[in-house]
């Protein structure tokens, strides 16, 4: 992450609670950040501290928030902005099967370290999926646990919960199954 560059953010509101929008110059997405109780001026304080240049601008942010908004409202499934994930390799090859999930699906570690071609990762992509800087955009609530049961989340398991019951997608155990990616 080039620190001496700005960035830019603005705050939604949204069923898990507020989130700090940051985009790039470009107007490429950086980051999501859930607040998870603490207020959106606390979280830019906490990325101001690890070195970004953050200054807030609706106008710089107003297509991610639409899209936020719309898919909160139901009416978005599939998000279309550019993404500017920092990361390793691995986890950008990992965050890039993420958005493959379909809305209102789900899938499992192990299937997702399968589609990836390192069948024995499941651990090393969970690690990936929880350093995934762009939440909900790039899907990671869509992972779960084989058995169905929901598995850690940065924006916490309620979070999680809100949004798999806002797409209707399956966890929970019983007959569901998570989607076999290829």
């Amino acid at each position: 992450m080039n620190t001496s560059t700005p960035y830019y953010s603005a705050q939604v509101e949204s069923p898990c609670g507020p989130l700090l929008c940051v985009v790039d110059e470009s107007g490429a997405v950086v980051r999501i950040e859930f607040a998870k109780g603490r207020s959106v001026a606390q979280v830019q304080e906490d990325l101001v501290a690890a070195g970004f240049d953050l200054r807030e601008d609706e106008r710089r942010t107003a297509t991610l928030r639409r899209q936020l908004m719309e898919y909160f409202a139901g009416d978005r499934q599939d998000f279309e902005l550019e993404l500017a994930p920092q990361g390793t390799r691995f986890q950008r090859q990992v965050w890039s099967q993420l958005q493959r999930i379909p809305f209102g699906a789900t899938t499992s570690y192990g299937a997702l370290s399968a589609a990836i071609g390192r069948p024995k990762a499941s651990r090393a992509v969970g690690a990936a999926n929880g350093a995934n800087p762009i939440p909900i955009v790039i899907p990671c609530h869509r992972v779960i646990g084989i058995d169905g049961s929901l598995t850690g989340f940065g924006g916490g398991l309620d979070a999680k919960k809100a949004l798999l019951e806002l797409e209707g997608a399956p966890f929970g155990g019983g007959e569901q199954k998570a989607l076999e990616l290829e």
